[in-house]
């Protein structure tokens, strides 16, 4: 059954007008339904995707609503889009946007150390969050307009957080890092938060297979990033737990702990196209094909209108802010559960839209 194609449809019925701001979850569907375009090139998929960033980039390339001053790097994700369609219309507006988004990258804040602070809101952070809001839309243009010395930053990116977040006991990476250690969240050593999110993970794994999708294999880092994305598809399938993957990754029998739809997607999505594309090996593939066939158990139904809903995700979690979230196990518990959240959704039709392919080769 071609899931990817139904939750697409579920997604274009649910939401057939625009007015959705310019923000990181939406970008996460839109590429989900992308993919489904290139398995497919139904050109419902492509108009959908155009009539929804057109309703952002204004004529003169202006993205409405997007403040780049405010420096947050999940603004960049959606941006993504904006070569996709590029290529497909050679619309000018596009390659604008495009420009207004690496200039909010030229001047982002960063850590002494060189890494993309998350927002300006959390100075001295990174969270593994950011670099898939970043790192995949910044290797794209790395790519297009052939500036090399972006790929030697990237990578640096994800050297930099994955030393800094990595346990050595497990090889899995906690949410975030402090490098003041100020935060209350923060370990006063080490800056690491607490715990292992799966979500955070989900969004790591998901930025090292797009990403390499870009570097020029030539470039010196390659096999430094394979060797962190094997260690993290390593990691991961040792806490797979009947299939899935928890809201904390290490304690799945832990109270209150449950398994959560939207990092077993991206994780599944990771996996798949990892072994696909030769970033990880094959036998991956299996510990795929079992999670995806218990995302469909686990968490998909479908109602009396036919639309597709994927349950269970987290509805959202972070560190810091107000009120201030402590990186706590309970407070990743106490997050809401919820059906259909975008970010969800669009990890599943990416899945989806990735274990089609192999069924296709």
């Amino acid at each position: 059954m071609n899931w990817a194609c139904r939750m697409s449809d579920s997604v274009i019925q649910r939401h057939p007008t625009l007015g959705i701001k310019w923000a990181y979850e939406w970008g996460v569907i839109l590429k989900g339904i992308q993919a489904v375009w290139e398995n497919t090139h139904d050109q419902r998929y492509l108009d959908y995707i155009q009539a929804c960033i057109n309703d952002y980039v204004l004529p003169d390339g202006t993205i409405r609503m997007y403040r780049p001053d405010e420096y947050n790097i999940d603004n960049i994700n959606t941006g993504k889009l904006l070569f996709f369609l590029h290529d497909q219309t050679h619309d000018p507006r596009y390659l604008k946007a495009i420009t207004a988004l690496r200039g909010q990258l030229a001047h982002h804040p960063r850590t002494q150390s060189g890494g993309f602070w998350h927002k300006q809101i959390y100075p001295h952070q990174m969270w593994l969050d950011g670099i898939y809001m970043g790192a995949p839309f910044y290797a794209q243009f790395a790519h297009y307009f052939d500036e090399p010395a972006i790929f030697d930053d990237i990578a640096h990116q994800v050297k930099l957080i994955t030393q800094h977040t990595r346990d050595e006991k497990t090889g899995l990476l906690y949410h975030g890092w402090d490098e003041s250690c100020a935060q209350a969240w923060a370990n006063p050593q080490t800056g690491q938060s607490s715990h292992f999110w799966g979500r955070a993970m989900g969004w790591f794994v998901m930025a090292l297979v797009d990403i390499l999708d870009y570097f020029p294999a030539s470039h010196p880092d390659i096999p430094t990033l394979r060797h962190i994305l094997a260690n993290c598809a390593d990691a991961l399938v040792r806490v797979q737990h009947d299939g899935l993957w928890y809201q904390i990754l290490d304690t799945p029998q832990r109270a209150g702990n449950y398994p959560e739809a939207s990092a077993s997607c991206m994780i599944v999505y990771a996996l798949a196209k990892g072994a696909r594309c030769g970033y990880l090996p094959a036998s991956y593939l299996d510990n795929a094909k079992y999670a995806y066939s218990r995302i469909i158990q686990q968490f998909i139904t479908v109602d009396a209108d036919n639309l597709v809903n994927l349950n269970g995700i987290c509805g959202v979690a972070g560190l810091g802010g107000a009120p201030y979230r402590d990186g706590s196990y309970e407070y990743y518990l106490s997050e809401p559960i919820v059906s259909n959240d975008d970010k969800g959704v669009g990890a599943f039709i990416m899945a989806s839209a990735e274990m089609e392919r192999l069924h296709a080769v």
